[in-house]
Order: C-alpha cells, then sequence, then structure tokens
C-alpha cells in the first residue's frame, strides 16, 4: 500500500501538470481572440495569460522534477524559481496593460 507521503507527491505532480495544461489551452483561447479581432490589447492579454500559466507553471514544474529526481543540483533551485516568478511578473505586467490599453 502506497504511502500518504507518495500519494500526495504523485498529487502534486499531477496538479502541477494539470496546470500547465490548462494554462496552455487559455493562453491558446486568448490568442485565438486576439486573431479573430486583431487587438492589441488581446495579444497583450494572450501574451500575459500564457507567460502567467503554461510558461511560469511548464518551467516550475519541470524543474521540480529534475531537482526530485536528481538531475540537476540544488544550487539551481534558486534560479529556476527567479525564472518563474520572471514569466509570472511580465505575464502580470502584461494582463494588466492589456486591461488599460485602448487598442
Amino acid at each position: 500500500m502506497a504511502t500518504l507521503s507518495a500519494v500526495l507527491d504523485w498529487l502534486i505532480v499531477a496538479l502541477a501538470l494539470g496546470s500547465t495544461l490548462v494554462g496552455s489551452y487559455v493562453g491558446y483561447q486568448a490568442y485565438r481572440g486576439y486573431r479573430r479581432h486583431d487587438s492589441r490589447a488581446m495579444r497583450a492579454l494572450s501574451a500575459g495569460l500564457f507567460l502567467l500559466t503554461a510558461l511560469a507553471f511548464g518551467v516550475a514544474f519541470v524543474g521540480s522534477v529534475l531537482l526530485r529526481q536528481g538531475y540537476i543540483g540544488l544550487q539551481y533551485q534558486q534560479p529556476l524559481t527567479l525564472v518563474t516568478r520572471l514569466f509570472q511578473f511580465c505575464g502580470v505586467v502584461l494582463i494588466a496593460y492589456s486591461l488599460h490599453s485602448r487598442g
């Protein structure tokens, strides 16, 4: 029987992967909206959503798997966190821009 810790580890990995996939879908749908309406605000929204959800979650997911499995050393944990936070920050800035843009 699996221990509670192992079940929780698998649940965390599944949720991180699910967040990456759903984030990719949300970013893609926003991009389709941009293509349909050819709006600068919609382009910024789609890029922001993609950065915030798909890319940030993807980097965090892959980085955590590589760290947990020992493929990369712990000295890369902080740079991976920095890259993840950078994508999140840029995504939020683009979303804020899209909400205040007039075109």
